[in-house]
């Protein structure tokens, strides 16, 4: 057992579930290294001493830069504002200091390029965190797709859908500025990584990007509220995928369904702990999706619960996460999902953009082949 050194740039609700992560991760899992809150940084002094003080961090930073040139800070965590990661990502990887970056790594698409450039020139450990697409259920859909158990896959659709600005009266706020800050930025990365991941690389899109509520109290709204894309799949499959911060209504609309020859997955994240698994077998009459909850048998659930279904939470998805990025430490081999995953979805985001702008189908390059 060794212990590291955690710096966590950033206290609020990213801030917080990283530091519980970091917190829990070694009891949860049992990892050969164990995180040692070190430092965090945030808008302010004062806020970073506030942070230190309720997450039991042993010292606040100034800034980020104090923090990244901390040298008992041995790896570095960014929950600080979009328009901040790359910055802190470079001089951290300049350091030699393993990253787990907040999407998107950067907020323009050339600067996710160097972003991986510069991780994997350095050879320095580095992750996305796309969390939801960790949790035990679509851990086993993955499994489920990759060993054939719904035949071959002929159709995919995937949503992200949330209600926070769905109220047209709610004021302009932080969230209204910026496409890094829109729906584009925001939500849609999640479920493309998705599709990614439980697809594989993107051929081309057509998509449409569209701002609903135009103006709020306090002023013009200049990023996207939802977005819609059609897809091909370099494997052929068609597929859909939908994001909205104003699908009135939903929570955490994070949900996905596959069609296969020999059947269908759903999922949902608002019912994190099940997968709806459909075979065709059997007698017609018998046929029907089955709840399948998750438990003990499923990836990375043991370590929480010997009870199936009893569940796991938000907060553990994080705690995966972090488990995650310590043995890409420890052992020196890449997890999922790397920067250049990161860059894979920010080639979508950006195609995707294009498509809406020119309204034509807009094809991918090849930037997949980081790790599996």
């Amino acid at each position: 057992m060794t212990k590291i050194g955690i710096g966590v740039v950033g206290g609020g609700y990213m801030g917080k579930a990283h530091s519980v992560a970091m917190a829990a991760v070694g009891a949860v899992f049992d990892t050969k290294l164990r995180p040692v809150l070190q430092t965090i940084a945030a808008s302010s002094a004062q806020s970073a001493e506030r942070y230190r003080a309720s997450y039991g961090y042993e010292r606040a930073a100034r800034d980020w830069h104090d923090l990244v040139h901390d040298p008992k800070v041995e790896a570095v965590v960014i929950a600080s504002p979009q328009d901040t990661h790359e910055a802190i990502a470079r001089e951290a990887i300049a350091l030699g200091k393993p990253v787990l970056c907040e999407k998107p790594i950067a907020d323009t698409l050339e600067g996710a390029r160097k972003m991986v450039e510069l991780a994997e020139g350095a050879n320095v450990p580095n992750m996305v965190g796309f969390n939801y697409i960790r949790t035990p259920a679509s851990r086993f859909a993955h499994d489920l797709i990759q060993a054939g158990e719904i035949g071959d896959i002929t159709w995919f659709r995937c949503e992200h859908t949330e209600d926070f600005l769905s109220d047209p009266n709610l004021p302009k706020n932080w969230r209204c500025e910026g496409m890094a800050t829109g729906n584009m930025g925001d939500l849609a990365p999640h479920p493309v990584n998705a599709a990614l991941r439980l697809m594989g690389p993107i051929e081309r899109v057509m998509a449409e990007v569209e701002t609903v509520h135009k103006t709020r109290p306090g002023g013009q709204v200049t990023n996207d509220d939802h977005a819609q894309i059609m897809c091909r799949f370099e494997n052929g499959v068609m597929g859909h995928i939908y994001s909205s911060r104003v699908a009135t209504g939903r929570k955490m609309g994070y949900a996905y369904e596959i069609h296969g020859t020999k059947g269908s997955i759903r999922f949902d994240q608002e019912d994190q702990n099940a997968i709806w698994l459909y075979r065709t077998e059997g007698p017609e009459a018998e046929r029907g999706f089955r709840k399948i909850l998750t438990g003990p048998k499923h990836p990375d659930y043991l370590p929480f619960c010997q009870g199936p279904g009893h569940g796991t939470g938000y907060q553990d998805m994080i705690i995966i996460e972090a488990k995650d990025f310590l043995e890409a430490i420890e052992t020196g081999e890449a997890r999922f999902p790397t920067f250049r995953d990161g860059l894979a979805v920010a080639e979508v985001i950006d195609a995707a953009i294009r498509s809406s702008n020119t309204g034509t189908w807009v094809d991918l390059p090849d930037v997949l082949g980081g790790a599996s």
